[in-house]
């Protein structure tokens, strides 16, 4: 028991010293001696900078993140095979694309983890949903945000300015309610 809360009690120092000062026993772990993992196996917190990466849209078109400043932007880790993603989906679909598609200071982009262009068009045609898919066939892109072996289903709500306001894991209801009220007070401002 010593040991636990001695590890847990490091855990949260080392947050607090990487500027996490809301950190809590229960919203950090340590994976290894050098890594601080946050809840949900992410690697990335509320408040940083997001990794900027440039991947390409399934019509061979680019996206770099960092190009976006200026914008909100929501990213959407998903994969064909993931249930609960496929279930995520449509209300994506009705709830924030169809109400901000033609919104210049918002972006939507689902960023599917390992499949081809292929198996991304045709389960995205059967879902229905017709935001912007990108294509991050290493996950190398899933890594810089989360622990590459975690699961996906997950959401990085970011500001204009390029910071992290939320980030989501697996689809509840009321926090995907909240991460559509805070994409609407973001695109308020």
């Amino acid at each position: 028991m010593k040991k636990l809360l001695l590890f847990v009690s490091v855990a949260v120092l080392m947050a607090c010293a990487n500027g996490n000062t809301n950190s809590t026993a229960a919203d950090v772990t340590e994976k290894s001696d050098s890594v601080i993992v946050y809840e949900h196996d992410y690697l990335v917190k509320v408040g940083d900078m997001a990794p900027d990466f440039t991947l390409k849209y399934t019509d061979g078109s680019e996206f770099t993140l960092s190009q976006q400043r200026g914008k909100v932007v929501m990213l959407q880790f998903t994969a064909s095979w993931c249930g609960i993603c496929r279930n995520e989906m449509p209300h994506i679909e009705s709830e924030i694309w169809q109400k901000h598609k033609d919104n210049p200071n918002f972006v939507l982009a689902g960023v599917d983890r390992e499949e081809t262009k292929e198996v991304v068009e045709s389960y995205t045609s059967k879902i229905g949903t017709t935001y912007p898919m990108l294509l991050d066939d290493k996950a190398d892109v899933f890594a810089s945000y989360a622990l590459r072996e975690s699961g996906i289903t997950r959401n990085v709500l970011i500001d204009k300015d390029g910071r992290i306001v939320m980030l989501t894991r697996k689809f509840v209801e009321p926090e995907f309610k909240q991460l559509v009220a805070t994409i609407d007070s973001l695109l308020a401002e």
